[in-house]
């Protein structure tokens, strides 16, 4: 029987260390300490477990890091230069999938670097803009706020069908975004991938969500941005015969300016859902990310 000692409370921890002439030595730790050190000993394995749990993200135009966020995998491409004052301006990129940021985003994103603006985005499936992708860029946004030293508004970037998921996330939180910029970026689930199609990321079937188009479709809720006056520019061809100019860009930027919103779209002739260098090395776009990330 061990008795404590003095001034000890009787709920500490008794740790014992047996020495080689078989005697003990005797440690005392108050159990609000050992509680403590367990805590930070199981977040530190959850952490690790984390950091682990999915694979390096491959084939970004740059060195960038891998992140884990909500369990998905996400990426974080930094720039090298520091903000003159304040916090970090970055990109948002839509969509992160197999391949996507590639080598085609290079020259753009090594003129936002040079700008000091990072990179990011996180893969969230084809979820076509569904509210489980959404809450995974909220995540993102908390990660890179609150532990990286992001700013608060980011300029969201949209290749294709990325442009359904970052306008429906970017109606719900208007507070987080300082612009939005697209490369013939799908804007109407009716359009692409229609309704059918993009039903079973909403876990509905096509009348399911055809009931509720208007709570999801960016076509629909462009209010809240245009109130927030956030500033959106594209740039989509009107030969796309994939994600057609006048059911997307074309329809955002007539109800937009008809809601008093600023939207500037270039549309190059001739040109469709293609890779012509043209949608990925346009100065125009380039200048509007770099003025609304660093304004």
């Amino acid at each position: 029987m061990f008795n404590h000692p003095r001034g000890e409370s009787p709920d500490a921890l008794v740790v014992c260390a047996r020495r080689r002439s078989n005697s003990q030595l005797v440690f005392w730790l108050p159990m609000k300490s050992v509680i403590a050190l367990f805590s930070a000993l199981l977040l530190f394995i959850a952490d690790s477990a984390r950091a682990q749990s999915v694979p390096q993200k491959s084939g970004l135009p740059f060195a960038g890091e891998t992140l884990t966020v909500s369990g998905k995998q996400a990426f974080l491409i930094a720039s090298s230069v520091a903000p003159a004052s304040g916090a970090k301006p970055w990109v948002l990129y839509a969509p992160t999938l197999n391949g996507l940021p590639g080598a085609a985003e290079k020259w753009m994103f090594q003129r936002f670097l040079d700008a000091g603006i990072s990179i990011a985005g996180i893969d969230v499936g084809e979820s076509y803009g569904n509210p489980e992708g959404r809450a995974c860029y909220s995540a993102l946004h908390s990660e890179l706020t609150n532990h990286r030293g992001c700013s608060a508004k980011a300029v969201l970037l949209a290749r294709s069908r990325g442009g359904l998921m970052t306008l429906a996330w970017a109606a719900e939180n208007t507070d987080k975004v300082a612009a939005w910029a697209g490369i013939y970026p799908v804007t109407n689930i009716a359009s692409y991938p229609g309704v059918a199609r993009a039903a079973s990321a909403y876990k509905t079937d096509a009348p399911g969500l055809t009931s509720q188009l208007a709570d999801h479709n960016p076509i629909d809720r462009l209010k809240p941005l245009a109130e927030a006056r956030i500033p959106l520019f594209a740039i989509h061809g009107d030969s796309d015969k994939l994600v057609p100019l006048d059911k997307n860009s074309a329809i955002v930027k007539e109800r937009y300016n008809a809601l008093g919103g600023s939207m500037q779209l270039i549309i190059p002739e001739g040109q469709g859902h293609n890779m012509w260098t043209g949608f990925f090395e346009c100065q125009e776009l380039v200048d509007f990310v770099k003025q609304h990330a660093t304004r």
